[in-house]
């Protein structure tokens, strides 16, 4: 059973499992299973998507119920008035904060404007080498995208030497090895933990905490959240 965030008579919310696509696609033939089907299946009503997130995320997915609903959100995420907030975990120290404006290329080849704000919550250092350092660092930060270009988050984090941990194929290969091989941990540490749009002339706020995989490496790398609430950045 999908984990049901915030339920409306025109829009739903889930909390998506990383590894899970939002919908069917022609270069995934071989998924069986995708978001939009289970969840149609487990509230036995038509839904309908009104933004992505990438296979490998975790976190809020929100779906229309209506067609009314998908048309006045989707106008929303169109004209940026939708806030999308994000946790992830990077490799190595990250400053404590920073704006990414680096233009990116979508998949015709075309240059697109990308910015994406971020801040560091917590940083934490394991006796394990890493190339040229006999420490390994990481960092907790939380990412606010400006814009929404295909997979932003991920390669503005390894624009700035910062990659996601296990992400594949913008990030490590060395780290993303590591962290296979010592802790049998594959996800990618990309979390969608707020979602903020209008409705009605009411400000709707959706949080959702990490997934079980987000946690356990928290919990390992002995990152000093326990007075955040991953589930409110």
């Amino acid at each position: 059973m999908l984990e049901i965030l915030y339920d409306h008579p025109d829009f739903v919310a889930i909390n998506k499992p990383h590894d899970l696509l939002v919908h069917r696609t022609a270069i995934a033939k071989d998924v069986k299973e995708c978001a939009l089907q289970l969840l149609r299946d487990q509230l036995d009503h038509p839904v309908y998507p009104v933004h992505r997130l990438d296979r490998k995320t975790g976190g809020v997915l929100l779906f229309g119920k209506s067609r009314k609903a998908l048309t006045l959100i989707s106008n929303q995420f169109q004209s940026r008035s939708v806030q999308k907030s994000y946790l992830a975990i990077v490799r190595g120290f990250t400053d404590p904060k920073g704006t990414i404006d680096y233009p990116l290329k979508n998949d015709s080849g075309k240059t697109q404007e990308a910015i994406t704000h971020y801040w560091t919550l917590a940083k934490t250092e394991l006796n394990f080498p890493s190339a040229h350092h006999s420490t390994s660092r990481y960092s907790l930060v939380g990412l606010l995208p400006f814009t929404g270009r295909m997979h932003q988050l991920r390669k503005h984090m390894a624009h700035i030497l910062h990659p996601i941990v296990a992400d594949r194929p913008y990030g490590c290969n060395k780290q993303n090895k590591m962290f296979k091989e010592k802790f049998t941990m594959m996800t990618m540490l990309l979390h969608a933990s707020k979602l903020t749009f209008e409705w009605e002339g009411a400000t709707i706020e959706i949080h959702a905490n990490p997934q079980a995989e987000f946690k356990r490496m928290l919990n390992f790398l002995k990152l000093p959240v326990n007075s955040v609430n991953l589930g409110e950045i």
